[in-house]
């Protein structure tokens, strides 16, 4: 790693420890349902068309949001709906409309399949702001990935009608797995293609349903190859890809995303799960668990408790406890360690190796 980076990721230690003093609430993301239109091999969440745990209703998520209300500026705190597949509830569009009444900006994460023309008309007009659609290989493989046929179809049509949305920020989203790796380059023109301007790539992360598929887990040199491809299409400036936010990439770091890695799970990122489990982000379960919205004031929650995503010590045992580079990675993302022993489930930099 040259001397620049070293300075920077140095630097960024002590913006990190600041931040986890201060911890401005950001981001707020609402798991609504876990109900969902597809069937995908990867989902941490093992969601179905019908769930034995039923949607969140409105009024109880509008608690925590009046509750937090007088204590933040509603204009930079983002709602961030997901699931499940939010667009399976038919109350959408009304969530929307009551977030934006209270002032806050809020986005959903979609799997594209039931973005129609008129839904999306519906939620642009309740003051949807962000979006981020899904989009996982060519039509094959998607369609594999997602365990439905024409769910390509439907998410590239989505896809297209958000790109050519003036005032919304956007992107679209690709899980790179084994059977899509060397599709890459001809995913990248039929975005462009779609006039598509942020692609942001990851990769599957070994729990849920991906725990123990064989198709979904990057070989170290596939790994490569995928920062490869996101460093190279960066250099060429025709989309902006960028690796997620997960992981600690050593000399890849600043090549693959604007911003060196930092988790701010629980210091600017907070979570209601569907059964009002008050965590960070949505794959921060278990163990990360802070209280409930049921039982908790979640202002209090977010003010006195995440110290274990706040303070991460604790994360130094195992491949960790010998590393050099912990003192910038700090145990990578919190999703990427086992909720149970804290053990490390996925090291970005081992990938990384030859």
């Amino acid at each position: 790693m040259d001397l620049k980076k070293k300075i920077i990721f140095s630097l960024l230690r002590q913006h990190k420890r600041n931040q986890a003093q201060i911890h401005e609430l950001n981001y707020l993301f609402w798991e609504c349902t876990l109900r969902c239109n597809l069937n995908c091999v990867h989902c941490g969440s093992d969601c179905t068309k019908e769930s034995a745990i039923p949607d969140m209703p409105l009024p109880d998520f509008l608690k925590v949001l009046d509750s937090i209300t007088p204590h933040i500026n509603p204009n930079k705190t983002i709602i961030v709906i997901t699931g499940g597949e939010p667009l399976m509830r038919k109350d959408l569009e009304q969530c929307g409309m009551e977030f934006y009444r209270r002032g806050f900006p809020w986005g959903i994460v979609t799997n594209g399949y039931s973005l129609t023309a008129g839904c999306f008309e519906k939620l642009l007009q309740a003051g949807l702001r962000s979006i981020t659609v899904s989009f996982d290989g060519l039509e094959q493989n998607h369609d594999w990935f997602r365990g439905k046929k024409s769910s390509w179809k439907h998410a590239l049509e989505a896809i297209k009608m958000v790109a050519s949305t003036e005032n919304l920020v956007y992107d679209v989203v690709s899980c790179v797995n084994k059977k899509n790796i060397d599709e890459l380059d001809q995913i990248k023109k039929i975005l462009i293609g779609a006039n598509v301007k942020a692609w942001r790539l990851f990769h599957v992360f070994p729990k849920g349903r991906a725990e123990n598929n064989p198709d979904l887990k990057l070989s170290n040199n596939e790994f490569r190859q995928m920062m490869d491809f996101i460093k190279q299409t960066r250099k060429e400036g025709l989309i902006k890809a960028s690796f997620g936010c997960e992981g600690f990439l050593g000399d890849y770091e600043l090549e693959v995303r604007d911003n060196p890695f930092f988790c701010q799970a629980g210091i600017k990122i907070g979570s209601v799960l569907i059964d009002g489990s008050i965590s960070a982000c949505p794959s921060l379960r278990a163990d990360y668990i802070q209280g409930n919205i049921y039982t908790d004031d979640f202002w209090t929650v977010w003010n006195e408790r995440y110290q274990i995503m706040r303070e991460r010590s604790w994360t130094k045992t195992g491949k960790c406890a010998q590393c050099k580079s912990y003192k910038y990675c700090e145990g990578n993302g919190l999703h990427l360690r086992d909720e149970k022993t804290g053990e490390l489930l996925c090291c970005h930099l081992e990938k990384l190796q030859p």
